[in-house]
């Protein structure tokens, strides 16, 4: 899709507030649009006129006081109505004059041309080539190019989730990692198993020992502001595909267990966007890849095992394997990198759905400053998070018995105990944890995320980042 700013077309698309005066309409289509439809600007409202002896025009509600994120969505339906009707190009219009709301509706015409059909024999087609946007900004080719990589980015994380696990060992994602980011300028370290065992990656080893397909340890440098400044280390869970080991899921519970890489996938497309848009700030993301599979090699319940740091690790469940890899992974981060805070992402526990739904991530924290400057970054975009509170029994919940540390402690306060665990490896720096176990992965579309994996929270994490670029 292209976006223009000097062309006038047939078909226009009006995103109104709510109360917004209608007069891009006739008299005859107010009155019908007031006493017919009740069409007053609440977001999600609709009304299309399309096609021969139509008005040409699509009207979408953005609500009362709309923010960037009602924009995305106004654009989103209206570029659906668009593509129903086999429109070709349209002007969009509306009243706002901000960057943000300019920065949504981009987004939103963007998101609504997202097919993951790669295995599909019939390939889907848009008819939707231009959109003619107002030119509220100075510099609204910048403001398009910034979008258009941040999308892009996007994308690029839910392709890599929505991959099946057969097409995605941790070699393979290792690899794709390097070959999307290397030439943007990022350098891409993978370490094969000897480095890893070189490392003193025991807990990543244990983790992968039931799998035919060797771990991967990934490590992305984006240093524009040269390697002595200090970086903001993003770490992301990389299971390529997980059935809980011993501790063996359902069947139904297995098949979108490709997902569960969905963290360390939303630190590469954040690191694309970052590295495409040129963003001056220091950033280096961190990934264990491994599998968590059965056989005769796995590890199992009962065991103990060790770590980078040394902490010894009593495994009560196999399937509470990603805050064992996350434990050298972090560890990592926070203690050979020359970073300044460390933010850790991962489809973490079945709990924080419990307990907060499908489209909000749980968030733990040991630096409050820290913690209001990602909240505020994800509310920006429409990508909410809720602080979770940890208190000193779930604390002690966490201490092993017969190791230093148990990695899992029942059901009872499961996404908390999961964040204190990770904490013990991140060496004081500070640190935000995000469990994204709902919303970087979805059983049906929702608003403009569509049905599989939403890219969720690659927007976060690039508004965090270009902020504190902007700060200095």
């Amino acid at each position: 899709m292209k976006f223009v700013s000097n062309e006038n077309f047939t078909n226009h698309v009006y995103l109104v507030e709510a109360g917004q005066d209608l007069s891009m309409v006739d008299q005859a289509t107010q009155d019908y649009l007031k006493d017919q439809l009740d069409f007053n600007g609440e977001a999600k409202q609709v009304y299309r006129s399309l096609g021969p002896n139509s008005q040409n025009l699509v009207l979408v509600g953005l609500g009362e006081k709309p923010q960037r994120d009602n924009y995305v969505l106004a654009a989103f339906l209206a570029a659906k109505e668009l593509k129903a009707a086999k429109v070709e190009a349209a002007n969009v219009s509306f009243a706002a004059t901000n960057r943000a709301a300019l920065e949504g509706v981009i987004e939103g015409f963007l998101q609504s041309d997202y097919r993951f059909d790669r295995y599909l024999s019939d390939k889907s087609t848009s008819s939707l080539a231009k959109i003619n946007l107002p030119k509220k900004v100075a510099d609204l080719d910048q403001v398009v190019e910034e979008v258009t990589h941040l999308v892009e980015g996007i994308n690029a994380t839910r392709d890599l989730v929505n991959t099946p696990s057969n097409h995605l060992s941790p070699a393979q994602m290792a690899d794709q990692a390097k070959d999307l980011l290397t030439e943007l300028g990022v350098e891409v370290e993978i370490f094969d198993k000897k480095q890893i065992e070189d490392l003193g990656m025991e807990a990543l080893l244990a983790v992968n020992a039931g799998s035919v397909n060797e771990p991967r340890f990934l490590v992305m440098n984006y240093l524009p502001q040269g390697p002595e400044d200090k970086a903001i280390a993003l770490v992301g869970k990389g299971i390529t595909y997980d059935s809980g080991g011993y501790a063996l899921k359902p069947a139904n519970s297995m098949i979108d267990m490709k997902d569960d890489m969905a963290g360390a996938a939303a630190v590469i497309g954040s690191i694309y966007a970052l590295a495409k848009n040129k963003v001056n700030k220091n950033v280096v993301g961190v990934a264990a890849i491994t599998e968590n599979l059965v056989s005769a090699s796995s590890y199992k319940n009962g065991d103990i095992i060790g770590s980078m740091k040394g902490t010894t690790i009593e495994v009560l469940n196999t399937d509470a394997e990603g805050r064992v890899t996350l434990a050298d992974s972090i560890y990592y981060a926070a203690a050979k990198v020359n970073s300044e805070c460390v933010i850790d992402l991962a489809t973490l526990t079945g709990a924080c759905l419990v307990a907060l739904g499908e489209r909000t991530a749980g968030a733990m924290t040991n630096d409050p400053e820290l913690f209001q400057a990602v909240d505020q970054a994800a509310d920006s975009v429409g990508e909410p998070i809720w602080q979770l509170p940890a208190p000193e029994e779930l604390r002690e919940a966490v201490k092993g018995t017969n190791a230093d540390l148990r990695n899992s402690t029942g059901r009872n306060g499961g996404t908390i105990t999961a964040g204190v665990f990770l904490e013990h490896f991140v060496e004081g720096k500070p640190w935000v944890h995000l469990d994204i176990a709902g919303p970087a992965f979805g059983e049906k579309a929702y608003r403009y995320l569509p049905q599989g994996a939403t890219g969720v929270p690659v927007k976060t994490l690039y508004q965090f980042v270009k902020g504190q670029a902007e700060a200095k």
